[in-house]
């Protein structure tokens, strides 16, 4: 595109030919060739510039000139620019040797499985999923994988295609011949074993999965646990408009005159964000309703709209017997706690001082070793007014801890006293 660039280079190779200790011929050959090139473009235009006057009809390009340019040309760049703008909300991105798993003329059925995520979470949950994106990575191993949300990576594995990942999930003794590794979900000792060896896995008491399916359950648990994250307000505004063709007056009611899509959106991912479904959207908003005249704090409207889902949040908890049991904090401690809660107009946070927190931690920690080592899944039962600054307080340290408040429990729900906070001295 710079013929003088060209001649400037002929030049110089020319005099390092004839400078002594240098090899003449091969600099002296370069000289040449450039020299024949530059030539060439001063008599009869660069490439680009060729391709350019058929874009434009008969009109020769300057690159040094924009104003010259094709309308068209410029219309695609400003296509292609504006599309690097568009973020996924959620990508799968695969190491180069596990591609084939989502190539469905090799047998890869990994698309289907996505899509079927897709379809547990809108049962299960409520929530629809946008179109999650498989892409290869490079950068990635070659068996390695990668779950990315709105472009920040939240988890990552490595699978071994064509062999089965037995869990060790009963404690069993027998030692397999294979790779040993840890299940990515929950971390369980795993050993990945060939064909072979499947078999004396799967009498031994192991868990033997394929490849396709650890990755797909370490996508649904992760997607389960980000789902807060995922949920947008156009996704929100898509469930209303939904909810809308059968329960018109809650919407109506609620929507915009009470509150507006945001709030909505907070409540739904208050929700969310400790597991629970919000699939009976109409209870919820209803219940949400009866608040909003009062509160606009979509934390204090999403405690409201829990206690209307009391039975479906107590249900995992429950025992054979139907009761209920739970680590609860006594009076003094809980008293003390409460003094902490600061409730903002758009939030509830608690202030605890260092020592007092500790205790609590402290406490937390050994009686919920206590509930694990035997079996029960740990809940804490609290004041109502506690619940949510308490739970928000303490997720970091304990995050799959369930906070229940006494308003939650259904009348009919026995309540077993598994262990009790003390009080701080």
């Amino acid at each position: 595109m710079y013929p003088k660039a060209l001649t400037i280079l002929a030049v110089m190779l020319g005099i390092l030919a004839i400078v002594p200790g240098l090899p003449t011929i091969p600099f002296l050959t370069m000289a040449v060739l450039i020299g024949l090139l530059s030539h060439s473009v001063h008599k009869h235009g660069t490439p680009q510039e060729h391709a350019g006057a058929g874009a434009g009809r008969g009109k020769v390009i300057d690159p040094k000139n924009p104003a010259t340019a094709a309308p068209a040309t410029d219309a695609k760049a400003a296509e292609k620019i504006e599309s690097l703008l568009a973020l996924d909300t959620m990508q799968i991105e695969l190491g180069y040797g596990l591609v084939p798993m989502a190539d469905g003329k090799k047998g890869g059925d990994l698309l289907e499985r996505v899509t079927g995520v897709r379809r547990q979470f809108a049962g299960d949950m409520g929530v629809l999923i946008p179109p999650i994106k498989l892409r290869d990575n490079l950068q990635l191993g070659n068996n390695e994988y990668r779950f990315v949300l709105k472009g920040n990576p939240i988890a990552s594995g490595k699978l071994n295609p064509g062999q089965w990942l037995a869990m060790n999930a009963t404690n069993s003794k027998t030692t397999l011949k294979g790779i040993p590794t840890a299940e990515p979900v929950f971390n369980l000792p795993a050993t990945w074993v060939a064909e072979p060896e499947r078999k004396n896995a799967e009498v031994a008491g192991f868990t033997v999965v394929d490849a396709p399916t650890v990755l797909i359950t370490h996508l649904s648990e992760t997607v389960r646990r980000h789902l807060h994250e995922v949920i947008t307000r156009q996704d929100v505004q898509t469930l209303l408009d939904n909810l809308k063709q059968t329960h018109p007056a809650v919407v109506n009611e609620l929507i915009p005159g009470q509150l507006n899509v945001g709030q909505v959106q907070r409540i739904l991912q208050n929700l969310l964000a400790e597991g629970i479904s919000i699939r009976n959207l109409a209870g919820i908003l209803e219940k949400v309703g009866d608040y909003a005249t009062i509160t606009k704090n979509p934390d204090e409207l999403s405690e409201h709209a829990r206690r209307a889902l009391g039975a479906q949040l107590t249900k995992p908890y429950q025992g054979e017997n139907g009761s209920v049991r739970a680590i609860t904090i006594d009076p003094k401690l809980e008293a003390m706690l409460a003094q902490g809660v600061r409730q903002s107009a758009s939030e509830v946070a608690l202030v605890v001082e260092p020592r007092l927190a500790r205790h609590v931690m402290e406490s937390l920690s050994r009686v919920i070793q206590q509930m694990l080592a035997a079996g029960q899944q740990p809940v804490v039962l609290c004041a109502p007014q506690l619940r949510l600054a308490f739970r928000r307080f303490f997720e970091n340290t304990f995050t799959d801890l369930a906070v229940l408040s006494y308003a939650e429990i259904p009348p009919r729900v026995q309540v077993q006293n598994a262990a009790v906070i003390p009080a701080f001295e």
